[in-house]
């Protein structure tokens, strides 16, 4: 890692690898509890990203990934005041979901609430041995805002998210993996190194169809069949022109990795 972009007192540190960005929380005396200040730390850096990065690798300091909303900062809010709150997280998770930059998160420690639901937004979640997954808000008073009824939701289920929210049960690593809460799971201490390593594959592939995949799978998701097949047949066709597509072609019949630059 090299070159930080932001200084020691952020919440969010960002450092850069060739065509890869590193943000890790770095609050990590409150176990990476999220405030604005960190929600708006993501937000500055997914409205503009730096020129030349394709993939993100989101992370925590100190072990932990993130416990989730800093309840310490909260205060009593009119309900107007908590729905934008709430809906500026929502607009933060759009921009790292739909962003058009592949985020692979390393996860550890403390991934709950909060945290749960900004990882929720990444595309890949390497989990590490010890990670604990957990819904704390019903046993706090309140109910989540910052996405989980959504995002959390599409990948365990509601009836699952229902069960974590109204027990605050504690899943494991394995138990994330197999629910969908992550994608792989290693060795304590081995996370950021592999979640690395996914990311520099990712950013040999093709920028624009990392960009469908990004835009597209989501959504189709959310589609009527016949609407999806035809949004699928529109991002075909659009990916199969351009340098990428010549690229990837030749690559293929000269037998030999692409580059697209």
């Amino acid at each position: 890692m090299t070159s930080p972009a932001t200084d020691a007192e952020s919440p969010l540190l960002i450092t850069r690898e060739g065509t890869i960005a590193h943000l890790q929380f770095n609050r990590p005396a409150k176990r990476n509890a999220l405030n604005d200040a960190a929600i708006e730390a993501l937000r500055q850096f997914f409205s503009a990203p730096p020129e030349g990065v394709r993939v993100v690798v989101l992370s925590g300091k100190g072990g932990h990934f993130s416990a989730g909303l800093d309840l310490s900062e909260q205060v009593a809010r009119p309900p107007l005041d908590v729905m934008r709150h709430s809906r500026n997280w929502h607009a933060v998770s759009g921009l790292i979901q739909f962003g058009g930059l592949p985020v692979v998160a390393a996860l550890e420690g403390a991934v709950m609430g909060g945290g749960l639901e900004i990882a929720a937004c990444a595309h890949v979640r390497v989990a590490e041995t010890g990670t604990m997954f957990r819904m704390p808000e019903g046993q706090r008073g309140i109910f989540v805002g910052g996405g989980a009824s959504v995002r959390v939701a599409r990948l365990i289920g509601a009836d699952r998210l229902a069960e974590m929210m109204l027990t605050g049960r504690t899943y494991s690593a394995e138990d994330g993996e197999r629910l969908g809460l992550a994608h792989y799971v290693v060795p304590q201490g081995q996370g950021l190194e592999r979640a690395m390593e996914l990311a520099r594959a990712i950013a040999g592939n093709s920028p624009t169809v990392n960009h469908f995949i990004i835009q597209s799978i989501a959504r189709i998701a959310n589609m009527a069949s016949e609407d999806g097949l035809f949004t699928e047949s529109l991002a075909a066709a659009l990916s199969q022109t351009g340098p990428d597509a010549e690229e990837g072609l030749r690559a293929f019949l000269e037998k030999r990795r692409p580059n697209f630059g």
